[in-house]
């Protein structure tokens, strides 16, 4: 993928089956069933035996060795096996490694997956526990001195300064917060189905670290999905409506750090999803106004507001209007987060919101949007990142 150029992925590859775990905050499980169960799920919806699969792709973080999930799986022969790094920046990045394997015949069936017991394990949101003497052991200890020991804290660093540059108020963070909640109350697999919020109790929730709030700030999940890709030609015969990958992008914008890109010229913006967006728009040959909805990487709200800006979808520092108008909700100009975000369903690394993506373009979402042809899914922000431009044949 170049910045110069549109590649040749563009309709070579589809989402053919998408398949989870529950979602929960104690699985009582490891995080190798819970993998296990996932792939099995979504190749099922796919139609495919597990003896057909030959690739594998997944996170550096992911605990779960490709080879130990082929044999629990009852996957045979490999010939591919990715992971991706830098967190949840990887989501989309293993739909985009898997369209390449496709593509170029290197695989016939890739299976992406993600699985963590995240709550009742490790907490990601505790935040720095150690520091290995690694280069980016090394670059996390420039910040720690002064207190920033967590993502939250990092991320908050971004958003007080977005605010003060834009004349905001902390309701923009709330309207997010409040739009991806409301689509959750919808879903029945959602963490928080039934239990919609309002704005004043997101005013009201305690304070994390200033300018943000609690429900500013994503769940933490046990849990576990998978993605089944194949080529667009093979994806037509199978049991589900392709999704057909229409664009994939990465991104790691200059002056990239993880979560604390603190040095840059300004900090009211995601360099790394302007690398993306620009990339996507560029190879799928679409605007902001050919996507009817959206999955917007909402570990924390205030990036969510970025991400509308360096998409295009609206001006920079006019995203508090555009969520406060109801853009965001269901009606509005960008329907987003339609599962409940991870916010509001769960926080799997963003694969979640891959399937929501997928189940808006066969039409099976909890919360639909009508007439959907387009869907731009992102991938975690503040870090070196990912998107997706799926659609319809």
């Amino acid at each position: 993928m170049s910045l110069k150029h549109a590649d040749n992925l563009r309709g070579k590859a589809a989402i053919a089956g998408i398949g989870a775990t529950e979602f929960s905050k104690e699985s009582g499980r490891s995080e190798l069933r819970l993998a296990v169960e996932a792939v099995g799920a979504a190749l099922a919806d796919a139609g495919i035996a597990p003896s057909e699969v030959d690739g594998l792709v997944s996170f550096t973080m992911d605990t779960n060795p490709e080879i130990a999930v082929a044999a629990a799986a009852g996957i045979g022969d490999l010939t591919f096996f990715s992971r991706i790094h830098y967190g949840g920046g990887a989501a989309c990045a293993t739909v985009a490694q898997a369209a390449m394997a496709v593509a170029t015949g290197v695989a016939d069936v890739v299976v992406c997956y993600r699985a963590f017991n995240e709550r009742s394990g490790r907490r990601f949101g505790s935040g720095v526990l150690q520091r290995d003497p690694t280069v980016e052991g090394v670059g996390l200890g420039w910040n720690m001195p002064h207190g920033l020991l967590t993502p939250a804290s990092w991320v908050a660093m971004f958003a007080q300064r977005y605010l003060h540059v834009y004349g905001a108020t902390t309701e923009a963070f709330g309207h997010v917060a409040v739009a991806d909640r409301k689509h959750a109350a919808n879903n029945p697999k959602a963490y928080f189905h039934g239990k919609p919020i309002t704005l004043e109790d997101h005013q009201n929730s305690r304070w994390i670290v200033e300018p943000m709030r609690l429900l500013d700030c994503c769940q933490e999940t046990d849990g576990a999905q998978a993605i089944v890709v194949v080529s667009a030609e093979r994806a037509r015969d199978l049991k589900q409506k392709p999704a057909i990958i229409n664009a994939a992008a990465q991104g790691a914008g200059r002056l990239q750090d993880q979560m604390t890109s603190f040095y840059r010229d300004g900090m009211t913006g995601l360099a790394e999803m302007g690398v993306v967006a620009k990339q996507l728009w560029q190879t799928s040959g679409l605007t902001p106004d050919d996507i009817q909805t959206a999955v917007l990487y909402d570990h924390f709200t205030p990036f969510v507001l970025m991400q509308l800006e360096e998409f295009g979808f609206c001006g920079r520092g006019e995203a508090p209007a555009f969520v406060a108008n109801g853009g965001l909700e269901l009606g509005g100009k960008l329907p987003t987060n339609t599962h409940g975000g991870q916010l509001g369903e769960a926080y799997l690394h963003g694969m979640n919101g891959i399937a929501e993506g997928v189940r808006q373009i066969r039409g099976t979402s909890v919360n639909q949007v009508e007439n959907v042809h387009n869907v731009l899914v992102t991938a975690g922000t503040g870090v070196p990142t990912s998107g997706l431009v799926l659609g319809v044949e």
